[in-house]
């Protein structure tokens, strides 16, 4: 997780910093329906690569938005979910997906 003095001052760039690629907004609009698998996420997500799913997963694992848990079979097992921060994203991803319809909407 980032250290209080490692984060931006302004909170909007702290926001950015988190979530601010393509692939992690997507990532946590998947996670927002539901626990998922590393390979679901993967289907869900064409044109990201294993690497880049990978690093982002890890970062946002790390910063505290997703949880990772592994069970311990075999083959091993290994879902994603959001965490209460991470959930606490829903509002924000709620709002981008209604300015982005009504942004589609105003090219008609």
């Amino acid at each position: 997780m980032l250290k209080k003095e490692n984060m931006p001052e302004c909170p909007v760039a702290t926001t950015v910093q988190l979530i601010g690629s393509k692939w992690k907004l997507l990532i946590l609009r998947d996670l927002l329906t539901g626990t998922k698998r590393y390979n679901e996420l993967r289907k869900s997500l064409p044109g990201i690569s294993q690497k880049v799913l990978t690093a982002s997963l890890k970062s946002m694992v790390n910063d505290g938005i997703v949880i990772r848990t592994a069970y311990p079979e075999v083959p091993p097992r290994v879902e994603y979910s959001l965490s209460e921060l991470g959930e606490s994203m829903r509002p924000v991803i709620v709002v981008m997906e209604q300015w982005g319809n009504q942004y589609k909407k105003s090219l008609d």
